[in-house]
C-alpha cells in the first residue's frame, strides 16, 4: 500500500459551508475507495502565486492517505469534473517523504534543542 498527499486549492468566492462540503466530498471518494487517511491540514485563504482563472487567492487543504493505485484515476477524474476546484496536485511519497511527515506531525522540528548550562 502506497502513501500520497493531494493539496487541493479551491476557488476563494466559496462559504466555509460550501469549501468543507466539497472537501467532505472528496474525503469521501478517498475512504469509500478502501484507502485511510493519515492526516489533513486546512491551510486556509492564501495568496496564490500567480492568478488562476483571474483569481490571486484560494482555499488550500492538503491531505495524506494509504491506498492502492487505483484510486488516483478516479480521485483526480473528480477534482478535474468540479469547477470548485481551481488547481490540485497528487504525489506519492517515498520512504524518507513519510518519515518526515510523521517527525512533522508529532512536533519534532517545533522542539528547541535544551541548552546546555556551564557550570561556572
Amino acid at each position: 500500500m502506497n502513501q500520497y498527499e493531494t493539496v487541493i486549492v479551491l476557488t476563494p468566492l466559496l462559504s466555509e459551508e460550501v469549501a468543507k462540503e466539497a472537501l467532505a466530498k472528496f474525503k469521501k471518494l478517498i475512504t469509500d475507495s478502501g484507502a485511510e487517511i493519515v492526516a489533513e491540514d486546512n491551510w486556509g485563504l492564501r495568496k496564490l502565486a500567480y492568478p488562476i482563472d483571474k483569481k490571486a487567492s484560494g482555499f488550500f487543504h492538503l491531505t495524506e492517505y494509504k491506498s492502492g493505485g487505483e484510486i488516483i484515476n478516479k480521485l483526480e477524474l473528480e477534482l478535474k469534473r468540479d469547477e470548485r476546484v481551481l488547481r490540485f496536485l497528487t504525489v506519492k511519497l517515498d520512504r524518507h517523504a513519510v518519515a518526515y511527515n510523521e517527525k512533522k506531525r508529532s512536533g519534532a522540528f517545533n522542539k528547541k534543542p535544551k541548552k546546555e548550562e556551564a557550570a561556572a
